[in-house]
């Protein structure tokens, strides 16, 4: 409920996705610390040597506001797991789990200093942080830009840096797909979590033959999808999580308008029979007339706007989907097993769901390509990225 107070996310999904599989991350990691091991090398020369992982010491989380929850355990669990500490800077405008999360490990009396947590304004704590001589890694989710900012301020101590960034993530489906489970995974790939989510499928691609019998369908699902209060457990569509984000998604609607672009349903905010204040609550909104130079389809909106692209060929639906600044993650709706293979291997992304979308396991690697950052989350390669490498030689001789 803390999860859904602070951001807006309908409990129906916080109670059965964020909170499970933030306990699911600290399991996955517990039994990973015992794979934190070296090796024995044999050189030439008759020499011994081994290598030992070791802790990179103080590891700052800096985590966003549209999954507090989760993305600060998808850093916090594998950062402990290696052996290091952790100052965690949550978003200020989602604080609330974050200081839940320090109120749990002090009553499993984990020792002070483990997990540290610091609640302000972001800008200039951010900035005191990723400066800070104490501190020997910084690991980021949130925009581009920030992460940029973070990577410029960071080299200034040769801070470590994983960042998880922004996304403009392709959706493809093409005319030989399961329509019906394309629809669904589509509608629910941009406007899971109010499209307030990095993986959002936010350019949805449709084969020509069943374009437009899918936006018909998806403009008649978004229209009859209402928003409602999170807090209740029938809602599946909440508001967006702070005004600033709000007004961020209203502007796009000028924007592709003006690029010319159709504006089929939603595009406004929306106010509850009956209620005192309009709040902030966003239609799910879809555009059609698509062309993928456009801002609404090159910038990442971070809310409910879907933009709808036509493509002819295999080969039209890779280079749009590969069009883009970012290259978080993908989804490929076919039912050409070679194709899907064939899609999947030259989509530059770090994530490419096949007739499903928004899949995530604490085991499996999650990251992006371009500039949806660098490093991964969960699996075994997370854990990685909270150690070194040391070499030890002993001399035989």
């Amino acid at each position: 409920m803390l999860e859904t107070v602070d951001m807006g996310k309908p409990f129906a999904f916080s109670s059965t996705v964020d909170a499970p599989m933030a306990a699911q991350l600290m399991h996955y990691y517990a039994g990973a610390v015992t794979r934190v091991d070296g090796s024995s090398r044999a050189p030439a020369g008759g020499q011994l040597a081994y290598t030992l992982r070791e802790p990179l010491g103080v590891v700052c989380a800096i985590t966003p506001f549209n999954f507090p929850l989760l993305l600060s355990m998808t850093k916090i669990a594998p950062a402990l797991a290696a052996g290091n500490t952790v100052v965690h800077k949550p978003s200020p405008a989602t604080p609330l789990t974050a200081l839940k999360i320090a109120e749990l490990f002090q009553e499993a009396e984990i020792p002070d200093g483990v997990l540290n947590v610091i609640t302000g304004p972001g800008v200039e704590l951010g900035e005191t942080l990723t400066g800070h001589p104490g501190i020997d890694k910084i690991a980021f989710t949130g925009s581009t830009s920030v992460g940029q900012s973070i990577i410029r301020k960071a080299a200034g101590t040769l801070k470590k840096v994983t960042m998880e960034l922004g996304g403009k993530s392709a959706n493809i489906v093409f005319a030989d797909a399961d329509l019906d489970a394309a629809e669904e995974l589509a509608f629910f790939g941009i406007y899971y979590n109010k499209g307030e989510i990095c993986t959002a499928g936010s350019r949805l691609l449709l084969h020509r033959p069943i374009h437009d019998e899918m936006v018909e369908r998806l403009v008649a699902r978004a229209a009859a999808l209402l928003p409602g209060d999170p807090r209740d457990p029938a809602t599946l569509f909440g508001p967006l999580a702070h005004r600033g984000q709000f007004d961020k998604v209203s502007s796009y609607i000028e924007v592709g308008e003006k690029e010319g672009a159709v504006l089929r349903t939603g595009g406004t905010g929306w106010t509850p029979e009956g209620a005192s204040s309009e709040g902030l609550y966003f239609l799910p909104t879809i555009f059609t007339g698509v062309d993928n130079g456009m801002r609404i389809a090159q910038e990442e909106i971070f809310g409910p706007v879907l933009s709808i692209i036509p493509f002819d060929t295999e080969e039209d639906a890779v280079r749009i989907a590969n069009d883009s600044a970012y290259g978080l993650a993908a989804g490929v709706h076919t039912k050409d097993l070679r194709r899907a293979h064939r899609v999947a291997s030259q989509i530059k992304a770090g994530t490419v769901w096949v007739n499903c979308y928004n899949q995530y396991d604490p085991a499996v690697p999650y990251g992006g390509y371009k500039a949806s950052g660098y490093g991964r989350e969960c699996g075994p390669e997370s854990l990685e990225s909270y150690t070194q490498t040391k070499s030890v030689w002993i001399g035989m001789d």
